[in-house]
């Protein structure tokens, strides 16, 4: 867009959307950037429903690089923090913008810490967590770990299906002991030895339970939008 067509938009809505991706594996089947695909697609449909302009993917992000699955790379939390502050500032102070949306798909606790607590002089900023939900009413193992499992993968079948290759998915279940709703790095900073890159079971995603998941999370962050 032309600055003249921004600034028009703005007037409208002095809003953005904001997607913060990574680049970090989930397992053999899924693509390096299986986060930032569903959070763009997520914030283009977000932009496309409400008018309110979302911005380029913030394309990196915080988790643990491992040489074991190369190819992803990785923030430290002060530098994702001060990054996105000064993006934050310069939307606010260049452009009027007076609320922030920051969409992300990774529960990663120093990722989420370094977008919880940008600051603004007047705007205010909602960082959400798009899979900080109950699926248990679609996923067929609710409760499973979230890492390139059955829910992930379901996601991209429905988002993006060619660049999923199921043929190469591999289900790997948490030690005793290191369950959770979703794989929690804080509980180990490398996944659990024997892991293909992904936990949780990938073999029982399907387009159909992405797409009710989708539309789940698209209702619900819908309504954070509207409250902007």
């Amino acid at each position: 867009m032309t600055p003249l067509a921004v600034r028009e938009r703005l007037l409208e809505h002095s809003a953005l959307i904001v997607p913060v991706g990574t680049t970090e594996q989930h397992g053999p089947h899924l693509p390096l950037g299986c986060d930032t695909i569903i959070v763009e697609r997520l914030a283009d449909d977000l932009s496309a429903r409400s008018g309110v302009l979302r911005t380029p993917t913030v394309e990196y992000g915080v988790h643990t690089p491992t040489r074991s699955f190369p190819g992803g790379a990785a923030l430290r939390r002060k530098t994702l923090h001060r990054t996105m502050n000064e993006l934050i500032e310069s939307w606010e102070e260049g452009a009027g913008v007076r609320h922030f949306l920051i969409l992300t798909a990774q529960n990663n606790d120093a990722h989420q810490e370094a977008l919880s607590t940008i600051r603004a002089d007047q705007a205010s900023v909602l960082a959400v967590d798009v899979f900080a939900m109950d699926f248990s009413t679609v996923m067929e193992r609710p409760g499973g770990p979230v890492h390139g499992g059955e829910l992930d993968t379901s996601l991209m079948l429905y988002i993006a299906p060619d660049l999923v290759h199921m043929e190469l998915a591999q289900d790997f279940a948490l030690p005793p002991g290191r369950g959770g709703r979703r794989y929690d790095p804080s509980l180990g900073r490398e996944l659990p030895a024997g892991s293909p890159g992904s936990v949780g079971y990938p073999s029982l995603a399907s387009a159909q339970k992405g797409e009710r998941v989708y539309s789940l999370i698209l209702e619900r962050v819908s309504r954070c939008l509207a409250q902007c």
